[in-house]
C-alpha cells in the first residue's frame, strides 16, 4: 500500500508564497504611503490658508470685511491644494484691542482648522471615513500690511 502513496513535490510553492506575502505586505504599505501624501498635502494647504487669511484680514479696511476676506482667501488656498471640499474653520483674534483689530498696534492671529479624509477607507467601518485633523496659526502685526498715506516721497 505504501507503494501507491506518492510524495508531493514542493517545487513551485515558494513562488506562490512570495506572491501572496508580497500582496499582503504591499497593500498596507501602499495605503500608508497614500495617507502620508494626503496629510502632507493638507498640511501645506492649511499653512498657506492661515498665512493668506492673516494677510487678507490685515489689508481689509475693517473687522467685518477682514473676516469675510479671510474666509474667502482661506477657502481659495485650500482649493489650490485640491481640498476645496474640506471643512474649514477660520478664527481671528487680536491683541491688545480685541474689539477693534484694525487699530493702533494690534497683532492679528488667524487660526485655521480643517481635516483630510484618509484615502481608500470606506465608511462601512462605522461612522464617517477616517480623517486626520489639521490646524495652522499665523500672526501678523496690523501695521505690517497697511498703506501709509501722506508719506513724504524721496
Amino acid at each position: 500500500m505504501t507503494r501507491f502513496l506518492r510524495r508531493r513535490s514542493d517545487r513551485g510553492s515558494a513562488l506562490v508564497e512570495v506572491t501572496w506575502l508580497g500582496i499582503l505586505l504591499l497593500v498596507p504599505m501602499l495605503w500608508i504611503l497614500l495617507s502620508v501624501f494626503e496629510v502632507q498635502r493638507g498640511a501645506f494647504g492649511v499653512e498657506a490658508a492661515a498665512r493668506s487669511a492673516a494677510r487678507a484680514y490685515a489689508l481689509a479696511g475693517n473687522d467685518a470685511e477682514g473676516t469675510r476676506q479671510a474666509e474667502l482667501v482661506a477657502r481659495r488656498a485650500l482649493a489650490d491644494q485640491g481640498l476645496g471640499r474640506a471643512p474649514l474653520s477660520v478664527r481671528v483674534t487680536c491683541t491688545p484691542y480685541p474689539a477693534d483689530c484694525h487699530s493702533g498696534t494690534s497683532v492679528i492671529t488667524v487660526r485655521i482648522e480643517s481635516r483630510v479624509d484618509l484615502p481608500l477607507m470606506p465608511e462601512v467601518l462605522g461612522g464617517q471615513a477616517p480623517s486626520f485633523a489639521l490646524d495652522a496659526t499665523h500672526t501678523v502685526p496690523i501695521g505690517q500690511y497697511q498703506e501709509v498715506t501722506g508719506a513724504a516721497a524721496d
